[in-house]
């Protein structure tokens, strides 16, 4: 039975706007009961993975891990949690991702010593917690509650609340905390690097519904931002019903990727305030056509839609009309009217006629 201090500070991560992914194996089986069982926690989670055999951690980690419960695998199951929950995410919560790997006692008797690594990685730390316990000196079921209010205090600092209880170790258990910040430029370095799969800028002061889940994404380069970038986000707005975000593209297959600087810099411009070609080219698939066709209807099975407005090429105002789209693929595409958004507008353009 969940005691009173657990059940208050499962209410007060649920009341948080941080939402989370979980990735746990080999212990700590008690919180993801903990976290359903008290009202509210669809406002809090987003997804929980158990890969309890060998072959399922392998396949959630991409790789076959040096060790299986190891420092090293809980801090990658984060990361991965973490790239997940940026996916799956309301548009502008803050998120969590959390990996919890665990030895603990079974069946026959253990070679090495009872364990258990948890991390939590958010957008600017990493934190760490590896508990060796001793051995015999508790039942397989009072260390899985030990190792579950580890994970579950793990999981409240993660979300800015206060744990309000500590799990007791004896003499003999051994704990080892490890932290690191992250400040903007290595958090760009590691998206740049493919560690994480975007950085969000919230400059909206508008507040979103908790069911808010869909987004109207703008990519582009924003090199500058301008009134027909605007005046395109506004107008999609209206047709789809979805948070508005801009997305910089920081790795272009057309071009260099951006310096940690020149992101930063074209960031500020959103504090002050032929692309469907693209989609449809095999060459951004890596010259694959059925690449494309594949990642496009992956798109497509999530209800995903492209909202596309008309652009001038070379001096022609060309529409959707004029794209040839596959036939499989079509009816994710909706046409913006011109009468409704047409500006004869680029930044490079922009770029020429300031000598840039």
């Amino acid at each position: 039975m969940m005691d009173g201090c657990v059940r208050a500070v499962i209410e007060a991560i649920h009341s948080s706007p941080t939402q989370v992914v979980v990735y746990l194996s080999g212990g700590a089986s008690h919180v993801l009961g903990w976290l359903t069982s008290v009202p509210g926690a669809s406002n809090t989670l987003l997804e929980a993975v158990v890969p309890y055999s060998r072959m399922s951690s392998i396949q959630l980690l991409g790789k076959i891990p040096t060790h299986f419960t190891s420092q090293q695998t809980a801090e990658e199951m984060a990361l991965l949690a973490y790239n997940r929950a940026l996916k799956l995410s309301r548009p502008g919560a803050p998120v969590l991702g959390v990996g919890f790997t665990g030895s603990l006692a079974t069946t026959r008797p253990k070679l090495g010593d009872h364990r258990f690594h948890v991390s939590t990685r958010t957008s600017d730390r990493l934190w760490l917690s590896s508990v060796t316990l001793s051995k015999g000196f508790r039942t397989r079921e009072e260390e899985e509650i030990i190792s579950s209010q580890f994970l579950l205090e793990a999981i409240a600092s993660g979300c800015k609340v206060q744990a309000g209880f500590s799990p007791e170790l004896s003499e003999t258990d051994v704990l080892v905390e490890t932290e690191r910040q992250f400040n903007e430029d290595e958090e760009l370095s590691q998206l740049l690097n493919g560690e994480i799969c975007s950085k969000v800028y919230n400059f909206s002061s508008e507040a979103y519904p908790p069911n808010s889940e869909r987004k109207t994404i703008l990519p582009g380069s924003f090199n500058p931002l301008h009134d027909g970038h605007l005046k395109l986000l506004d107008v999609a707005s209206s047709i789809c019903d979805g948070h508005p975000c801009f997305e910089i593209s920081a790795v272009n297959a057309d071009k260099p990727p951006l310096t940690i600087s020149q992101i930063k810099e074209r960031v500020t411009q959103f504090e002050k305030i032929d692309t469907a070609v693209r989609l449809i080219n095999p060459k951004y698939y890596d010259g694959n056509y059925e690449k494309m066709i594949e990642i496009l209807l992956r798109c497509k099975n999530t209800g995903c839609t492209f909202l596309v407005g008309g652009r001038n090429v070379d001096g022609i105002f060309k529409v959707l009309e004029d794209i040839d789209i596959p036939d499989v693929l079509k009816d994710m595409f909706i046409s913006i009217p011109a009468e409704k958004f047409r500006m004869d507008i680029s930044s490079t353009e922009i770029r020429k006629s300031h000598g840039i």
